[in-house]
């Protein structure tokens, strides 16, 4: 018994590589991994975002790799909390907080939304008493 297999004509073959070839090089070249989050247009520029869209803020008074905002300021402030299965990526890493619970960094930076902001791309923390700051 003989099989015989049909090439397909060498100019799809040559389309196809071609698509494959534009979808590479349509990927932005300097494309920046974001895990969890996003960026979003604001009024304060573009932003990092969590995934409902809440703007990140830092805060100047944190050490590198360590939270200095627990208790009541943690409750207008909510730290971008980590989960166990999460892996770094790129700037963003994850500290422990004193509590032993896990939260995202930007560069060591440890990263919070902030109560006061009630819609995606809400910005109302940014320069909050010249310590906090969005994420840029």
């Amino acid at each position: 018994m003989t099989t015989m297999i049909k090439a397909a004509p060498m100019g799809l073959i040559l389309a196809g590589l071609g698509l494959a070839t534009a979808l590479v090089l349509s990927l932005p070249a300097n494309a920046e991994d974001y895990g969890p989050f996003k960026e979003m247009q604001t009024s304060a520029g573009e932003v990092l975002v969590d995934a409902k869209g809440m703007t990140l803020y830092t805060f100047d008074k944190d050490e590198a790799g360590k939270s200095n905002c627990n208790g009541e300021c943690a409750k207008a402030w909510p730290p971008a909390m980590a989960m166990e299965s999460d892996k770094p990526v790129g700037d963003l890493t994850i500290i422990k907080r004193d509590d032993g619970s896990l939260q995202w960094a930007d560069e060591g930076k440890p990263l919070y939304t902030f109560v006061k902001d009630t819609k995606p791309g809400d910005v109302a923390g940014d320069n909050f008493k010249n310590v906090w700051h969005v994420v840029k």
